[in-house]
């Protein structure tokens, strides 16, 4: 398994994630890592471990067909996803658009959607979700599975990172505990015709990633397809600025 990038990132990389504040990079995993970690989300799903955070959106929602699972902070108790977190290209690709010497791994959050799954991720941010505040904060989201249109592709506004906004957070389960007193962000599906929007999205293969800033605007639509599911593990990284912001309606921090 390849604990560098497969391939360098650039400078060019650097300055289009600092210009669209979303990038995709392809071919960064080996099959090796991708495989494995295929295994430990299938294991995840069904964890009973005491310390999973399980989201089972589908079933919260009433939904009838497919499954939306998220699971997060799986590092803390499963040694698979700790080492994918510690010690895959992961942290390199990070420090690397960042420009820092050193990052601090902050969590990981499995995202699966199964065929048939008509829950759609809304448009957010993730920053208004998070108990931090900075810059230097950024999420690594790696194609376990092949992504495409048809089974939830995950899209981007280029440049919606420098709005000035902080949307509410967009919790896909609706939780109340998370209920804000912030601007809603807006369904930008219904936006696509708008000339002062650009919609970054990529189709993927298995180990390629995108990358995207915490305040900059995302979400996919349901999964559509009768018979691929997708999956992805999205890994978010702290650099120098990063500071403890305990505000309301955040998510708690085991420990």
């Amino acid at each position: 398994m390849n604990h560098a990038p497969l391939r360098p990132i650039t400078d060019a990389d650097r300055a289009l994630f600092a210009a669209d504040g979303a990038i995709c990079l392809r071919g960064m995993f080996d099959r090796e890592w991708i495989e494995r970690m295929k295994r430990a989300v299938d294991r995840a799903m069904n964890a009973e471990h005491p310390l999973a955070r399980r989201r089972e959106v589908t079933q919260a929602l009433g939904g009838t067909t497919g499954r939306y699972h998220i699971n997060s902070f799986v590092w803390q108790w499963d040694p698979d996803f700790r080492d994918w977190g510690m010690h895959s290209p992961n942290a390199q690709i990070a420090a690397e658009l960042m420009q820092a010497d050193s990052v601090r791994l902050f969590y990981d959050q499995v995202f699966v959607k199964e065929p048939h799954t008509v829950e759609m991720t809304d448009w957010h941010q993730d920053l208004p979700f998070w108990p931090i505040r900075g810059n230097d904060v950024l999420s690594v989201w790696v194609a376990l599975t092949p992504v495409t249109p048809e089974n939830s592709q995950l899209e981007y506004i280029a440049g919606s990172h420098k709005w000035g906004k902080f949307y509410a957070a967009a919790i896909p389960d609706k939780d109340p505990l998370f209920k804000s007193d912030l601007e809603t962000c807006p369904n930008f599906s219904t936006m696509r015709n708008d000339p002062n929007l650009r919609f970054l999205h990529w189709e993927l293969e298995p180990g390629d990633c995108t990358v995207h800033h915490p305040l900059t605007v995302h979400g996919s639509e349901g999964n559509f397809s009768p018979t691929k599911g997708r999956s992805a593990i999205s890994t978010r990284y702290m650099g120098a600025d990063v500071r403890w912001d305990p505000r309301p309606a955040t998510m708690k921090i085991t420990g």
